[in-house]
């Protein structure tokens, strides 16, 4: 087993500043590597790139579609276009990701912040729910949504290392900084960063920080939870998941994500492949949002440590 990353839990930027501030900071290294915005760059932390790399900047205003068809042409002459926009807005232009994008094969990587209930105040016309399940659908796509400021930094190089298409999301509100200089991101590997053996809780994106604080709910009632941080829901790291069904005989899954389609659907799809175990979801029941406070909404839809807790026990008894 590896060793578990040192955690830190403490508040601090938000994943989109973090991105942001990265791809800036590793434009020198990737000459190559152009920005395309739609016209929400002080929205999705790429305001800094803007603003140190102004001639790789291209502004293509609120037409989506257009931006990431351009971004399969703009690879298909070598260079590495970063699509930026807001996690909803992606949706319009999925007919262009699948075709100009992931059927060619493009080197293209698409960034996009406020997903989930995490938009907040903005209601549930902006509040995208279904992006992990819809880009997970599309042949040739990486889908990644770390956990953290630091493992956003990472992915962020990661993502810009691997060649071919990769959608990623990172997150409007202040996140909690959960790991320290020790931890590694690698495309395709999830992570034990709590180990258990009662139960395993895989979580993505904000919901691992929550999981940890169930995890911690759960220890007070005698109750081991294991943690895993799968911060790659395609591919998915079928491995780790047959070893924790194997240890723990039973799941848990957490996302800001409708709980179809999205990292709950792909852990099932793995486990009932390989090492079926009881499953239990944790996520928002197949409905659309509300406007509300972030804190809120993870009450009112169920999807903060309290319900993960709930989650576990029920699958304990089904175990």
């Amino acid at each position: 087993m590896t060793k578990a990353p040192q955690l830190i839990g403490s508040s601090g930027d938000s994943l989109r500043e973090a991105f942001g501030k990265e791809l800036s900071k590793l434009a020198d290294n990737f000459a190559n590597v152009v920005v395309l915005d739609a016209d929400v760059a002080g929205g999705t932390g790429i305001h800094n790139f803007r603003g140190a790399h102004p001639d790789r900047f291209y502004q293509f205003g609120i037409a989506e579609q257009n931006m990431v068809a351009a971004a399969g042409g703009l690879a298909a002459t070598g260079l590495i276009p970063v699509v930026t926009t807001f996690a909803i807005f992606t949706l319009r232009a999925l007919e262009q990701a699948r075709l100009s994008v992931a059927y060619a094969n493009r080197n293209v990587k698409i960034v996009a912040s406020h997903p989930g209930l995490d938009v907040g105040p903005d209601g549930a016309s902006a509040q995208c729910l279904e992006d992990l399940a819809a880009f997970r659908a599309i042949p040739n796509m990486v889908v990644i949504s770390p956990a953290d400021q630091i493992e956003t930094e990472q992915a962020t190089r990661a993502i810009l290392e691997h060649v071919g298409p990769v959608y990623m999301r990172t997150g409007r509100s202040p996140a909690t900084r959960l790991f320290g200089d020790d931890h590694v991101f690698e495309i395709g590997k999830g992570q034990i960063i709590q180990d258990g053996s009662d139960v395993t809780i895989v979580a993505c994106g904000v919901e691992v920080a929550r999981s940890l604080d169930a995890a911690t709910i759960l220890s007070s009632e005698g109750i081991s939870a294991r943690v895993v941080n799968m911060a790659t829901i395609k591919p998915l790291d079928h491995a780790l998941l047959e070893r924790c069904a194997r240890e723990t005989g039973c799941m848990v899954t957490a996302e800001d994500h409708n709980i179809l389609g999205g990292l709950g659907g792909a852990v099932a799809e793995s486990l009932v492949a390989h090492t079926p175990c009881p499953v239990e979801f944790v996520g928002v029941n197949d409905r659309f949002g509300l406007s509300g406070e972030p804190d809120e909404l993870v009450e009112h839809f169920g999807i903060g440590p309290t319900h993960i807790a709930d989650a576990a026990r029920r699958v304990l008894t089904r175990k």
